[in-house]
């Protein structure tokens, strides 16, 4: 027998929506296996049969409508023969703040092509399908959730924090109308087709659609709570308008059409408990996106898409306007298509993450065949599970701000992986820079380099040079092979738990110092327990390390230190930037001389700091023994412990300094054996102290600095927690330092802001 053709309001919203043929076939065919009646669509339908089957409530007929009354806010279920509301009717739930259930159990689809309202949560379930019409307008308190999977009405009942929804059904859902929650979320939920072509409007919770065979819904105030969990192989399209704090279409092993038209047809605008977000995912299907979507948080900022699929398709109008775009797929290459969504996307200022995964037995590849050219400040990742390239002829170039990063083995993995430049990365008219991320036993291929004669770097960011090539360290074996080449550059791959095994300290044994640069991308190696001393012995003059934490525990060590000993560098003639140590490093045998990041500070240390417990015989320092450099814009926390009448001990510097100190504090306990060989931040011989130098006498236990600041800048644990006590220190929104919400003292802005 033929389908019956889709009904003529609905054919005619197709023809007024110019819809694409590939939207004609997913609704057409999802509206013909509805089969609606003539009867079903007609005016003057309204539901029929309802019955409590849990809870109470009543139903009543009022003109051309029903009120649904259901007390005291509570849950209920209604069993319904058929669930239909025709152009000039209505149906109200005056439900409270509660939630109201309704099963339609007959053979009939539901076409909403009047008015549905309800005070508070309202859920439509028929396995037949669900469709509301051009005229339809749904409106509820709470949340709307419209599927033709079924869920336990116990659970339901109950009002557990998730449901479980399934079923076999192959009915779609489909909105041609309009639907909004004035305070609640809206879930529109099938097994085979879920479609969007009129209005969703949630701007205070999410708008979801999923396809899937069983699906969890979950309460969540900050995420999406919608996750398929048996694929179906079904299908997710947005035509129409969707607007909430946050958005996600999801069809898992199915497809997902984000289509084109005028305007933002998808846009997240975040609240103050949710982010604006928008997800679109198909784990081992296909993301088709054909039109713009804009993501923005409360406060006016950027805010995050994330799309995820086994296959990416990007339409002539697609784009991205946020703070971020993440894309996640198996392998990828950027053709034309592709190319031109990113450029917009950057264009637009929203910094985009393109990540290869290597699942399904794909490569894991990232290839780029088609150039990009972008201005402004919007920064391009490019991370593959196994190699990066870009073809010959090809060029990625920015006239602006924008970083470009190529990483070759995302997950860190050590696989053999490479970056292969043979076209032209040109960063001659920008300002940012340029890392390529390769294996140690991989290789880099620079290609065509261009980089701006008049770039300079950022101050105190530890950079060297706009375009560099690192190796990559992804585990503690690397890292120990720093030590063969200590003039090569290096990056940290990702976290490292050492798990307390030995470490010999680089360059130690040969009394080499490391010339290279070690950039920590942020990352944090923990659990390190060097052999002998620190994880480097010397950084030379042209050595930088930055941008790391490092947790280790040097305890009860049985050596004896001439030059002391710390858990960052046993000396600095280099640069150490934006680096933080914690742990504990503890002897007490006779002599030795202890410190959190550096034993002797020859060079530049800034926004640098430790919170580690430092106990020894000889000379302690909560941050350095010695400095003969520049400590600038760093602190330290940790409590400092000189043993013995050989124990002098400072806050943040033990003795025998003659460097400079400015922008800096401590506010660890300071104990040692002789009082007068303590000092709030040095011990004695501090060396030159900027006034904009403090510690906290309360903590620190020590009246006095040490050196020649006045007692004014001595500060209570009160005074340490509020930024106008800190002359010349910025806290502004670009600052340095960050005053955190109950804090006793500052930290620095890297250690809070993302990366």
């Amino acid at each position: 027998m033929s389908r019956p053709k889709p009904s003529r309001p609905a054919r005619r919203a197709l023809r007024r929506g110019q819809l694409t043929g590939r939207m004609w076939l997913v609704i057409g065919s999802s509206l013909m296996g509805l089969s609606f009646a003539h009867a079903t669509l007609a005016a003057g339908v309204l539901p029929k049969g309802g019955t409590y089957v849990a809870g109470t409530g009543a139903i009543a007929s009022q003109g051309n409508g029903l009120v649904i009354t259901q007390p005291g806010s509570t849950r209920g279920v209604i069993d319904w023969n058929s669930f239909s509301i025709g152009k000039t009717n209505s149906v109200t739930f005056d439900n409270g703040s509660g939630a109201t259930l309704n099963r339609v159990t007959g053979g009939s689809p539901s076409a909403i092509l009047g008015r549905l309202s309800a005070t508070g949560s309202l859920y439509v379930i028929n396995p037949q399908g669900v469709v509301v019409g051009p005229s339809g307008v749904i409106t509820t308190g709470g949340r709307f959730v419209a599927s033709t999977l079924d869920i336990c009405n116990d659970a339901f009942v109950q009002g557990s924090g998730s449901l479980t929804l399934s079923g076999n059904s192959n009915a779609a859902v489909i909105n041609l109308g309009k639907i909004s929650s004035g305070g609640g979320d809206i879930f529109l939920i099938a097994r085979h087709d879920v479609v969007n072509a009129g209005t969703v409007a949630a701007p205070n919770g999410t708008a979801e659609l999923a396809a899937g065979a069983q699906v969890l819904l979950q309460d969540s105030a900050g995420s999406r709570q919608v996750f398929v969990q048996t694929g179906s192989q079904g299908t997710v399209v947005n035509k129409g308008r969707i607007t909430a704090a946050q958005v996600s279409l999801q069809a898992a092993d199915g497809n997902v059409y984000a289509l084109a038209g005028g305007g933002t047809r998808i846009r997240a605008t975040g609240t103050a408990s949710r982010g604006g977000h928008v997800w679109l995912v198909a784990d081992s299907g296909r993301v088709e996106q054909f039109g713009k979507i804009t993501a923005s948080n409360a406060d006016g900022s950027g805010g995050t898409v994330d799309t995820q699929a086994a296959q990416l398709t990007f339409g002539r109008h697609a784009a991205v306007h946020a703070a971020k775009w993440n894309l996640s797929t198996p392998d990828f290459t950027i053709d034309d298509s592709a190319a031109h969504a990113l450029q917009r996307s950057l264009n637009a200022g929203t910094s985009i993450d393109v990540t290869t995964t290597g699942a399904n037995g794909a490569t894991g590849d990232l290839g780029v065949a088609s150039s990009l050219r972008w201005s402004g400040p919007a920064s391009l990742t490019l991370a593959a599970y196994r190699d990066v390239s870009v073809a010959n002829g090809t060029t990625i170039a920015n006239s602006g701000a924008g970083n470009l990063t190529l990483r070759a083995d995302a997950s860190g993995i050590d696989n053999g992986a490479s970056v292969l430049n043979n076209g032209t990365i040109d960063w001659s008219k920008g300002t940012g820079i340029v890392s390529a991320l390769y294996d140690m036993n991989g290789s880099f291929s620079p290609g065509t380099l261009v980089s701006n004669v008049t770039w300079q770097a950022p101050l105190y960011s530890g950079l060297v040079t706009q375009i560099t090539g690192y190796q990559l360290v992804n585990s503690v074996t690397d890292l120990q092979n720093i030590g063969n080449n200590l003039a090569g550059n290096y990056a940290l791959g990702k976290d490292l738990d050492a798990g307390n095994s030995a470490f010999q300290t680089l360059g130690f044994a040969a009394g080499t110092s490391f010339t290279g640069q070690f950039d920590g991308m942020w990352h944090t190696i923990s659990n390190l327990l060097p052999s002998f001393d620190a994880v480097f012995g010397d950084i030379g003059p042209n050595g930088v390390v930055r941008d790391v934490n490092v947790n280790a525990n040097v305890g009860q060590v049985d050596f004896f230190f001439d030059n002391g000993t710390a858990i960052l560098a046993i000396q600095n003639h280099g640069t150490i930037a934006n680096v933080f140590t914690s742990g504990v490093i503890a002897s007490r045998n006779l002599g030795n001389e202890y410190a959190g990041l550096v034993a002797t500070n020859f060079g530049l240390i800034a926004r640098s700091g430790s919170s580690a417990t430092v106990t020894a015989d000889g000379n302690v320092g909560g941050l350095v023994i010695g400095n003969e450099g520049t400590i600038t814009q760093s602190y330290a926390t940790g409590p400092v412990l000189g043993l013995t009448s050989h124990g002098p001990a400072g806050g943040l510097v033990g003795g025998f300094s003659g460097g400079t100190i400015t922008q800096s504090f401590a506010s660890g306990a300071v104990t040692a054996a002789v009082s007068r060989q303590a000092g709030g931040i040095c011990a004695s011989s501090c060396g030159v102290l900027g006034n904009d130098v403090y510690w906290n006498v309360q903590t620190t236990g020590q009246p006095s600095s040490g050196g020649n600041l006045p007692a004014s800048n001595g500060l209570t644990t009160a005074q340490m927690s509020d930024p106008k006590n800190f002359a010349g220190w910025d806290f502004g929104p670009n600052g340095v330092w960050v005053m955190l919400p109950g804090a006793t003292h500052p930290v620095l802005a890297w250690q809070v802001a993302p990366h």
